[in-house]
């Protein structure tokens, strides 16, 4: 797997946070059903998850350039994952548009570090997602550090769920899942503990949004993507900070399939962020953390 073919004069934006959640290989999973039946009420999404190759149907028509990934929370959940081999294999034949990134339960430990090195050795695999909620894990817990010093090593990209889920939301119990691995202030140790990561949290991390922006300002390995959320709910804060410090820390991301990059491009135009930083929101941050620019 050479350079990504990504042409930055052709896109005209780089959507850091989309998902795989039907396999082209492999029946929905019967766990993750429930958990889909139940996201996408409260997103007020279609119901009906698209294939990869729509995906990208969907993203070279509008010349949006994408993270695609999956969760791999198979240890937690008891549901198994989309392969991290699939994506690869698609965003290799449609290396224009498809920036492959994996996801690696951390109980896999030592065993998830040897996948992690494989996929970005061999299939070209640019970045990594994590969803310490989905998991059940402290992102910072110990077993994690040997697929971590991997990613570490290769100076990539991980994008860390951050904040409320809809992932369990309205379900008895939540489903199982706990918020309190959603809190952003548990990554620091990761993002101190790993400098040469660059680490991604991942939406706007309500409630706890102001630690968030404490750390993408205290940490130069630290960024936020803007996926999962309307630009229309941001709190006040997330648009003033990303018109000043933080104009270069902040990425544009939807969270396809439950929120549309068009819906989320077109909220954004007017909820007050700058005219010169919205390019940098949009495109720019994104195409250089990932290496294309």
């Amino acid at each position: 797997m050479g350079d990504s073919m990504i042409d930055l004069k052709n896109i005209k934006a780089i959507d850091v946070h989309v998902h795989a959640e039907a396999s082209c290989h492999q029946p929905e999973d019967p766990v993750m059903g429930k958990f889909f039946d139940a996201a996408s009420a409260y997103f007020k999404a279609p119901r009906e998850r698209p294939k990869i190759p729509e995906i990208i149907e969907i993203y070279r028509a509008q010349q949006i350039a994408f993270c695609l990934f999956t969760v791999d929370a198979e240890c937690a959940m008891g549901a198994r994952r989309i392969s991290n081999y699939e994506i690869a294999e698609f965003a290799a034949d449609n290396s224009d548009i498809v920036i492959p990134f994996a996801s690696i339960d951390p109980h896999k430990g030592r065993l998830g570090a040897l996948e992690a090195r494989d996929l970005i050795e061999n299939y070209g695999v640019r970045g990594f997602k994590f969803h310490g909620i989905m998991q059940d894990i402290h992102p910072a817990d110990r077993v994690a550090y040997p697929i971590y010093e991997v990613i570490a090593e290769y100076k990539l990209p991980a994008i860390f769920h951050t904040g409320h889920s809809g992932m369990g939301t309205g379900m008895r119990g939540g489903g199982g899942m706990r918020l309190k691995w959603g809190q952003p202030m548990l990554i620091d140790d990761v993002a101190v503990d790993f400098p040469d990561m660059k680490i991604i949290l991942a939406h706007p991390s309500w409630p706890w949004v102001d630690e968030s922006l404490s750390m993408a300002l205290h940490k130069d390995n630290v960024w936020i993507d803007l996926s999962g959320w309307s630009p229309r709910y941001f709190q006040p804060q997330i648009i003033s900070y990303a018109n000043t410090q933080l104009s270069r820390k902040m990425l544009f991301g939807s969270d396809f399939p439950l929120i549309h990059p068009q819906k989320w491009i077109e909220a954004a135009k007017s909820v007050g962020f700058r005219d010169e930083v919205l390019p940098l929101i949009m495109k720019d941050n994104a195409a250089k953390l990932l290496g294309l620019a």
